[in-house]
């Protein structure tokens, strides 16, 4: 039992870094298509300002590299989420009730991965955690953010 307690310390914080920056990494790509056209899916780049796919590209860039980083992790999570929860009633929910149904799986499934970091913060190895701490205490804290 003490053995699975100790690893659970290193799997936990290890597990948040792991998943935080996968979400934020695929959340970017998704940003950099839309705003770059880069890397190429056969889509559009969005217009400079175009309501609502530029401004989108724009938020899933900039809270995907902030999620990525673990910098203001909880406040980018927030608005990568609501983003995805207005793309999915708004894009996906008229066409059927499910996301199985209208093609929303990847929109709900973002909006619930952020809404969990909202909750549970960067993690002990986020650049949120090394602010708070300071740079002078290089010792990853548990997971209190």
């Amino acid at each position: 039992m003490a053995k699975m307690m100790a690893l659970s310390k290193v799997n936990g914080p290890l597990g948040v870094f792991v998943f935080r920056v996968v979400l934020g990494f695929l959340f970017a790509s998704h940003g950099t298509v839309k705003l770059f056209g880069w890397p190429p899916d056969g889509g559009t780049v969005a217009v400079v300002g175009m309501w609502p796919s530029w401004w989108a590209g724009l938020i899933e860039l900039v809270a995907g590299l902030l999620v990525m980083a673990g910098l203001f992790t909880r406040a980018a999570a927030f608005l990568a989420s609501g983003t995805m929860a207005v793309a999915y009633f708004w894009r996906h929910q008229p066409d059927a009730l499910l996301p199985i149904q209208n093609g929303g799986e990847s929109a709900a499934l973002y909006c619930f991965a952020f809404l969990m970091l909202v909750f549970t913060g960067g993690g002990a190895w986020a650049a949120d955690d090394l602010r708070r701490r300071g740079v002078s205490d290089p010792t990853p804290h548990e997971a209190t953010t």
